[in-house]
């Protein structure tokens, strides 16, 4: 069975709690480790089952395109052209004998190695050293003596029941052959490939598909005898033999990865786990990022109504670091959608200062708003956050927010540097966008009279200008002439 998200609907589940019953995407845990398979449930701190990719495989049939491609790869091809090849090369005595049928073992073990390595989740094939080193050559005669046992059970079919029943057990091994060839491949044990209740038990939990592919591989098969067939007949023999010995070696790998390819699919169900390797997803450890924990906590926790909980992490959070962007964002974001007043009032210097960072104008206004609300006539105690956050509400046309902001500013702050920059904006939301010219240019005549000592003092007759000719208050032009 196919699981999504619990938290994310339409995202492939990872993990599974038993305890809560809950389905976890990667996403939802940022900080399992995936090689290991070891996650905590985020709600009771227990292990977790690790689902690997059967929730989010393709289905066979939707990828049959990459199956005949298969083969085409650099190892398999390899090894096809050796084992094809070679023996066409070597005399026919005693040592022609031995090398072709070496050579015949390794093809053989190749195509077990495809089934395992697709089931463990690698779409790319093995490479050309699985079929000639290490052990595993005992997998073609163990596969030999599956094939004397089924013709045993057959016939032991035939002398107690008869024909119907020798028919009846016929068919079973010829329907149960694949998933025989699959348990081999992966626990390489006879008893358990040749098991009738292990193999039902395995078709059953497959279900339909495995007719389906059952299917897919008798066509294989025909097509296989319809080409080796076409080419011994059309082609002379130096070319028709090698010719068909490829294409049996071709579908071989096309069958076998297929199978491979079931197991996978259905791991879930056949109670085993692994995930997509070769670079279609990432396999490493991944980083243990705290922060990426924290947030995912703070999703799951707002999806299941727990605002109070949300709001206290990232108090807490914020008391470690005061200034992280992306914790203030997220409390702004809750505490407005709550309209928590309070803890808005609480945190205004700071959240004001990070919407204004922003560039968030329209958001400072509200804020601006809501503190109104809670103290009438609020104003802010620090002259760089009021400058800050007026100069973002003039950039997004708040002027009468502007003059709000920074009113009696020189009382409240007459030895502040931000004078002249504050009654500079007052001067440029009055003209620039109240159309109030007088008293913008009164304004200006206040920073040239009382801020002498400021840099933009040398600029005020240059604004004074503009003031009286009904210009946009935008200060002096650039100058690109070099004096002499």
């Amino acid at each position: 069975m196919k699981h999504d998200c619990h938290y994310h609907p339409g995202d492939a589940a990872k993990w599974h709690c038993g305890e809560c019953q809950v389905h976890y995407c990667t996403r939802c845990m940022p900080d399992a480790d995936n090689r290991k398979r070891h996650a905590l449930c985020p709600r009771c701190s227990r292990a977790m089952r690790y689902l690997g990719a059967a929730t989010e495989v393709v289905p066979f049939w939707n990828r049959l395109g990459a199956f005949f491609r298969y083969p085409f790869h650099t190892d398999p091809l390899i090894v096809i052209a050796i084992c094809t090849l070679v023996p066409l090369l070597v005399k026919p005595n005693i040592v022609g004998i031995v090398i072709t049928l070496v050579l015949a073992l390794a093809l053989l073990k190749y195509t077990y190695d495809v089934i395992r390595h697709t089931a463990e989740g690698h779409m790319k094939p093995p490479p050309v050293s699985a079929a000639f080193t290490g052990g595993g050559f005992d997998i073609v005669f163990l596969q030999l003596l599956v094939f004397v046992l089924m013709g045993g059970l057959v016939g032991a079919a035939a002398m107690i029941g008869g024909g119907l029943l020798m028919m009846l057990a016929l068919a079973f091994v010829i329907l149960a052959l694949p998933a025989s060839i699959m348990v081999l491949a992966m626990e390489r044990s006879v008893g358990a490939a040749v098991n009738p209740m292990n193999l039902a038990v395995l078709i059953s939990r497959i279900g339909s598909p495995y007719f389906l592919l059952y299917g897919y591989l008798i066509l294989l098969t025909l097509a296989s005898g319809a080409a080796q067939d076409f080419a011994v007949n059309h082609f002379p023999l130096w070319f028709s033999q090698p010719l068909a010995g490829f294409l049996n070696s071709t579908f071989t790998l096309i069958l076998f990865h297929m199978l491979g390819y079931l197991l996978f699919q259905y791991q879930e169900e056949l109670g085993f786990a692994s995930d997509l390797q070769d670079g279609d997803e990432p396999g490493e450890v991944q980083h243990r990022d705290r922060s990426a924990r924290f947030d995912a906590d703070i999703d799951m926790n707002l999806k299941d109504g727990n605002y109070d909980r949300v709001q206290s992490m990232l108090k807490e959070a914020l008391k470690k670091d005061p200034q992280n962007p992306q914790r203030l964002g997220q409390l702004f974001q809750l505490l407005s959608a709550r309209n928590d007043t309070a803890d808005l009032y609480r945190y205004h210097p700071r959240l004001l200062g990070w919407l204004a960072a922003r560039n968030d104008g329209d958001s400072v206004a509200t804020l601006l708003n809501s503190l109104e609300n809670v103290e009438p006539g609020f104003r802010l105690d620090d002259p760089e956050l009021a400058v800050l956050c007026a100069r973002t509400l003039y950039q997004r046309g708040h002027y009468k927010a502007v003059l709000k902001l920074l009113q009696d500013f020189h009382k409240r702050f007459p030895d502040s540097q931000e004078l002249a920059p504050a009654y500079l904006l007052v001067a440029q939301a009055l003209a620039n966008g109240l159309n109030q010219w007088e008293k913008a240019t009164a304004f200006l005549n206040f920073i040239q009279k009382r801020c002498s000592n400021h840099p933009l003092h040398e600029q005020i007759d240059a604004y004074r200008n503009q003031a009286e000719n009904r210009e946009p208050l935008k200060g002096p032009k650039a100058s690109f002439v070099v004096q002499e």
